[in-house]
């Protein structure tokens, strides 16, 4: 997968867990003129809820995650926590590639950085900051699906993630979902090269 392959452009939302930047890329698909796929991550941690494989994430045994990434399968990938990986196919890439698509990506910050860095020319990698850590937290705990423990280590790993922020592109604080929203449609319709007419029409 070199720089100069044929395909679409590369459009990274990272953020710390909490921050909206999933409900900020389900928005942006739900417009069929920015010619958007979904780029579906790998991870060798359980579905939770309701969520499907193939349609969320594609589930991996960590021993099979781990085999891919011997193999060179992953554009980038990353062990968040003990045995707990997540990571991007670039199979999955070039699957969307090959239907004329721009990806989008809901990813972690470091896997974020690490695709801006094989593509720089085509990736537009935008940081979604929230309001406060203190924010955060009550975000995760409003969500009643992981532990106490596991709530406090993404925490501390936000902590970490928000001081990379100036090495993406451009950050959208997310303060009120509405203007995040529609800063974010703006930002990716300029750079896939959208009519302004097209922007208007998102503003009606």
């Amino acid at each position: 997968m070199e720089e100069s392959q044929k395909g679409g452009k590369l459009i990274i939302f990272s953020a710390p867990s909490g921050s909206g930047k999933t409900t900020i890329v389900k928005h942006l698909l739900q417009h069929p003129e920015l010619n958007l796929a979904f780029s579906i991550s790998a991870t060798s941690r359980a579905p939770r809820g309701e969520e499907k494989d193939g349609e969320h994430y594609y589930f991996l045994s960590a021993r099979a995650f781990k085999d891919h990434i011997k193999a060179g399968d992953f554009l980038e990938w990353e062990e968040v926590y003990r045995d707990n990986f997540y990571g991007t196919l670039k199979s999955e890439v070039e699957r969307l590639w090959a239907e004329g698509k721009n990806v989008i990506f809901d990813i972690d910050v470091a896997g974020g950085l690490r695709i801006k860095k094989k593509f720089p020319e085509r990736t537009l990698a935008v940081f979604v900051k929230p309001p406060s850590v203190d924010e955060l937290k009550r975000r995760l705990k409003k969500r009643k699906t992981e532990s106490e423990d596991r709530i406090n280590m993404r925490i501390a790993k936000a902590s970490v993630e928000l001081a990379t922020a100036p090495q993406f592109d451009t950050i959208i604080k997310n303060y009120d979902l509405d203007t995040a929203k529609q800063e974010a449609y703006d930002l990716v319709a300029n750079f896939i090269g959208l009519t302004q007419q097209a922007g208007k029409q998102e503003n009606e």
